[in-house]
């Protein structure tokens, strides 16, 4: 009798395991499996902007004219840290392009903080009659314009080509 307990405890483990493979494999089947990204929601920015624009100590940029395919996803001004302005956008090609904008005293810090540590390059790009620096980074790479009370960097994950759309898009009032 005793070599019989034995044999049914085995036996039972492994009835046991196969009746949880099963249920595990039923429960898989009827669990939806969605691969893609969710749908993102465009933001209307419409109200920042104008509150932005009266604030703040310089003029503020935002897009005009982009496709329907560029989406706008955040939005910050900031009045009490320098005037900063953000809007971010998500590309076409699913990158991220950010806008920053900031009257803040020490330009090479707020430089650092929008483009996440991009390092400047010799290269520029002449974009609506200004001169915009390049600069390059392991996350993001950037479009600078050194302006008189504030800088704008146009930022992202997204390649040049999409940050001089981007820059090119921009409008002050």
């Amino acid at each position: 009798m005793a070599g019989m307990k034995g044999k049914q405890t085995v036996r039972d483990m492994i009835l046991s395991l196969g009746l949880i493979c099963v249920a595990a494999g039923v429960i898989y089947l009827f669990v939806p499996h969605d691969d893609k990204e969710p749908e993102l929601k465009r933001l209307d920015y419409r109200v920042e902007l104008l509150t932005a624009r009266r604030a703040a100590s310089y003029p503020v940029a935002a897009p005009e004219g982009l496709p329907d395919s560029w989406k706008a996803t955040s939005v910050r001004f900031q009045g009490d840290q320098s005037d900063a302005w953000h809007l971010g956008y998500h590309a076409p090609d699913g990158q991220y392009v950010g806008v920053e904008q900031s009257a803040a005293e020490k330009t090479s810090e707020f430089i650092e903080d929008a483009t996440q540590g991009a390092e400047k390059t010799e290269d520029t790009e002449e974009i609506g009659g200004r001169t915009w620096q390049r600069y390059e980074g392991e996350r993001y790479d950037a479009l600078v314009l050194p302006g008189e009370g504030s800088t704008t960097v146009v930022t992202g994950s997204a390649s040049f080509a999409q940050l001089r759309t981007m820059a090119e898009a921009l409008e002050t009032e």
